[in-house]
């Protein structure tokens, strides 16, 4: 199942790379390729290179590298197929699929995205205009709320009505439920899902509407306090995070995302200069969100009551943080303050707090000593134990025995009269490791860098492949990667294709030298490989010389000497060059495969 290939081809041709690129670093153009701080990790000099040319891109200082899908599937964290679509989409490709189902399916989804995207603007235009938003919009505004931060959340307005949004939408009745936009009643009649409340648009990663999240109004007789959309094809509350698609540019950038427990604690992270937190949709966090942030940071910060979160959810946070290879902290706050408060009040204050935040286990057994009475000996014993139970939950051995020394100093007790007691309790089992996320990624890691007249043959070669390509034979080049790498370029039009058939080496080789530009002239680089190879045949032809017993030998090999010796001179001059490698060519298609 997916999208025919012939759509593919025609999303790449269509899709300017820079023009996505630049969605998410600055560009600027160096001759003809591109350049400028890449967009997978932090770096103050670019090393950045995108060939326009050729839709490639490539860093000289992590190693990312792809072409314009491979760029969207990563920055978005999409699949292959999103990927295609998103670009479609920006670009006005119309795709086809190969499985009609899959594309029923893929366009349902996008009908309810699109519905739910008509509600945001009805409810937020709502909230800007209407009258009847009067209590909302100074309810928002006690809370701090201006209107930049109104339009750029999308924030809206329930009316207090029963079919107000029904009304203007006007869908059917099947896409009026599916959507989660309300439902029917016994009479069949539409009613809209959320009244007299203040929304919170939700969308996805990709910046698609999914839902809402309503918060009562002062002064109603609504019990509920807050409210969000019920589950849909288009919305799943163990799944989704509000806050991700503003969010995830920065969670990448610093490599660390702060999970909240309501939408306000997402703004006013925000407002106080950390815009890189989320928060769980009316649930608690689930093993669907933690998947979800692992494609984006390593690093997760807890931004709720720690304590009572770990009382329950120590041995599932552990497990998530082995199996998605995450660092689980919380964040140092006040106690009983909300952040979405203290950024109001504090967000200096806010902002050391997730500076501060202590990983996980840490946290909780900085809390058990400081509550305990270490005036006695007693006081010093339970306080230990108090710790002590926390400690056992966790599954490595190593980090149980780092806090056991904690313990142990802070209440003067010995380390080892601590391990005993530690294992004298029962140790849950280490969870299974999944697959680490990294490994599906481009790597990560420098790669190591020779640069050598194969290389700059190469990176002319790609490109000026018209005139570089009639002056090389693979022969000349001494790396067999650089001579797999030039076999792939002259067999495939498209680098695109060169790099499809090569193993993983030539093909990161092949995307490193698309995007890197060559001033030499193809003429000089050329003659600088037939050179060296001269060279080489002349030393072979000497060593022959040494090991030959006859006159007529030995003659003839100097002879043969002495025309590679006429051959190099040659190339090295400017007039007599284009000649001499014209020569040579066809020299070398005569000479006999054991010479070469």
């Amino acid at each position: 199942m997916g999208i025919v290939d012939d759509d593919i081809v025609r999303v790449r041709e269509t899709s300017d790379i820079v023009q996505v690129i630049t969605q998410y670093t600055q560009l600027k153009r160096v001759g003809r390729r591109f350049q400028g701080l890449c967009p997978f990790h932090s770096e103050k000099s670019g090393s950045f290179s995108v060939n326009a040319e050729e839709g490639l891109y490539y860093c000289f200082g992590c190693g990312a590298k792809g072409d314009v899908i491979s760029f969207v599937r990563e920055k978005e964290q999409l699949d292959f197929v999103g990927a295609v679509e998103w670009l479609a989409n920006k670009f006005g490709v119309q795709l086809n699929y190969t499985d009609q189902s899959e594309g029923e399916d893929r366009r349902r989804r996008a009908q309810l995205h699109d519905a739910t995207a008509k509600a945001v603007e009805f409810y937020h235009q709502r909230l800007l205009t209407s009258p009847d938003a009067g209590v909302a919009r100074g309810y928002l505004r006690q809370r701090g709320y201006d209107g930049e931060v109104v339009r750029r959340y999308r924030l809206g307005y329930a009316p207090d009505g029963w079919d107000n949004l029904s009304k203007h939408l006007r869908l059917s009745d099947r896409d009026w439920v599916d959507s989660g936009l309300g439902n029917l009643n016994r009479h069949h009649r539409q009613y809209d899902f959320f009244r007299n409340r203040v929304l919170f648009p939700i969308f996805d990663a990709q910046d698609r509407a999914m839902g809402f999240g309503g918060r009562v109004l002062p002064g109603s007789d609504d019990a509920r306090k807050y409210m969000n959309s019920a589950d849909s094809a288009v919305y799943s509350k163990s799944r989704v995070l509000y806050g991700l698609n503003w969010a995830k540019a920065s969670i990448v950038e610093v490599d660390e995302v702060i999970v909240c427990e309501g939408y306000t604690d997402v703004i006013g992270y925000a407002t106080a200069g950390v815009p890189r937190a989320v928060a769980t949709c009316g649930t608690a966090l689930t093993e669907e969100h933690v998947k979800l942030l692992s494609k984006f940071a390593r690093r997760v910060v807890l931004s709720f009551d720690a304590d009572a979160a770990g009382q329950n959810a120590a041995a599932r946070f552990y497990e998530w943080e082995r199996k998605h290879k995450l660092d689980v902290a919380v964040a140092d706050l006040p106690d009983g303050v909300d952040p979405g408060d203290l950024a109001r009040t504090d967000p200096e204050r806010l902002r050391q707090a997730v500076a501060g935040a202590r990983p996980f286990l840490g946290f909780r057994v900085q809390r058990a000593l400081s509550a305990g009475d270490l005036g006695t000996a007693e006081g010093r014993a339970r306080t230990a134990e108090a710790a002590l139970a926390m400690v056992a939950e966790h599954p490595d051995a190593l980090v149980r025995d780092q806090y056991v020394l904690e313990i142990a100093a802070f209440t003067r007790i010995e380390p080892e009269l601590l391990r005993r007691q530690l294992a004298q309790g029962p140790r849950p089992q280490p969870a299974s490791s999944g697959r680490d996320r990294r490994d599906l990624l481009p790597s990560r890691q420098a790669p190591g860098r020779r640069d050598t007249p194969d290389h700059e043959a190469l990176r002319i070669a790609i490109g000026h492949r018209d005139q570089m390509l009639p002056l090389l034979v693979p022969e000349l080049f001494t790396d067999e990667r650089c001579a797999e790498a030039f076999h792939l370029i002259a067999t495939h039009e498209v680098v695109h294709d060169a790099i499809s058939q090569a193993d993983p080496d030539v093909g990161d080789l092949l995307q490193r030298l698309s995007v890197e530009q060559s001033d030499t002239d193809p003429l000089d680089a050329a003659s600088l490989l037939w050179r060296r190879f001269i060279d080489g045949q002349m030393d072979d032809a000497r060593h022959r010389a040494r090991g030959a017993a006859l006159p007529t030998d030995i003659a003839q090999i100097n002879d043969e000497v002495a025309w590679y010796r006429e051959q190099r001179e040659a190339l090295t001059d400017p007039v007599k060059r284009g000649s001499a490698v014209e020569g040579l060519l066809g020299w070398f298609r005569q000479v006999p495969e054991e010479v070469t």
